[in-house]
């Protein structure tokens, strides 16, 4: 896996199951996870994910590179799985894919591609997808989040008796205390008669922060003595846009933007509601964490969100690309409080089918299966 930050959902939900793998009490259902992970040229060593990763008690090994698809790393790879001698190789995203394949070693043992989609549409992706096409039909089982990227991966040559649906997973929500969210409000500079929303992604042009932006301009116009703050967390190359936005609709004193962080909590305890506004999605890891935390949500009705929450039950959906769709939503949400208290016990009712230990054990199940199948 090619991994910096541990607070990714695909990092955090391996971290995670290797975590809880190995501490199984089924012998049957048990697994001892060895992660490799990618060093590329000044990147700070090790990064977050490794650390993440050996704080969890698991193996890591790094393998350094001088840039993006460095060919040399192959003679480290093979080095490694003589070292490791797994029983199943696992890959995440294009690049790990694109190296399994073109070492052979999915000739030699069971190859588990997990496929998180693309972020968006653009040369880097048709490249990408391009070498998906000829890396993940050779993969025993592929592992996607959600049904629109099952039907995706179909598309590109993957038999479907080979593809796995598997949304991600969270872990059990711990608030934060009253004294940490007021002082988290003191610091930020919120009122404690303000109402907050929450954005919480990479600040980019998919996320479509932008559509927020634009919503909370014609929340303004409907009436500007509102009390609120969008509160962004992240960081990315629409950053300065978003501020210039801001300033441009004249609601840049309702935005607060905070940057990467790794400890949301308190951020989810002081929250009114959470808006997920992308124009793509899969299995998205806020989500699940805003249901657990049982903040009430207004999203895009995308990729695995449907999957995930049903409209007028665990969230308000709406359509992507419609900041007036969304401004509506979050307009009625912050207005009705009984609403707010449905849709967020619906989502704590809800959660529990993302354990941590459910993923695990179907996690482990698929291996069954697969040596199986190599048996």
């Amino acid at each position: 896996m090619e991994a910096r930050w541990p607070t990714a959902g695909p990092a955090k939900n391996l971290i995670e199951f290797g975590r809880r793998a190995a501490g199984q009490g089924n012998s049957e259902l048990s697994a001892n996870v060895t992660i490799a992970t990618f060093h590329r040229g000044k990147e700070p060593a090790p990064n977050e994910f490794v650390r993440a990763c050996e704080k969890a008690g698991l193996e890591v090994h790094v393998l350094r590179e001088r840039f993006l698809f460095d060919l040399a790393v192959i003679p480290a790879i093979h080095k490694l799985i003589a070292l490791c001698k797994p029983a199943i190789i696992q890959s995440h995203a294009v690049k790990s894919h694109f190296l399994i394949r073109l070492t052979g070693i999915n000739r030699e043992r069971p190859w588990i591609a997990f496929h998180h989609g693309y972020t968006w549409t653009n040369p880097k992706t048709r490249i990408y997808n391009y070498l998906d096409r000829w890396s993940l039909p050779a993969a025993s089982k592929v592992v996607t989040v959600c049904r629109p990227f099952a039907y995706a991966l179909e598309e590109i040559g993957v038999r479907p008796e080979r593809i796995v649906v598997q949304h991600s997973s969270v872990a059990t929500f711990s608030p934060a205390s009253d004294k940490d969210v007021f002082a988290l409000r003191e610091t930020l500079g919120i009122p404690l008669d303000t109402q907050v929303v929450l954005c919480v992604g990479r600040l980019s042009r998919e996320k479509a922060q932008a559509d927020v932006v634009e919503a909370a301009a014609l929340l303004r116009r409907e009436n500007k003595h509102r009390k609120i703050r969008f509160v962004l967390i992240g960081e990315g190359p629409d950053q300065q846009q978003l501020k210039d936005m801001a300033r441009s609709f004249s609601v840049e004193d309702w935005f607060v933007f905070t940057g990467y962080l790794s400890d949301l909590r308190p951020y989810y305890t002081m929250a009114n509601l959470l808006v997920l506004p992308s124009h793509t999605e899969g299995s998205p890891n806020v989500l699940l964490e805003a249901m657990a935390a049982g903040l009430p949500i207004v999203a895009t009705a995308v990729g695995g969100v449907p999957e995930m929450v049903a409209n007028e039950k665990e969230a308000l959906l709406v359509e992507e690309h419609n900041p007036f769709a969304l401004a509506r939503a979050i307009g009625r949400l912050l207005s009705d409080a009984n609403l707010q208290r449905r849709l967020s016990e619906a989502a704590r009712q809800s959660i529990f089918a993302y354990s941590p230990a459910a993923y695990c054990d179907s996690i482990l199940s698929l291996y069954k299966r697969c040596l199986a199948v190599n048996a």
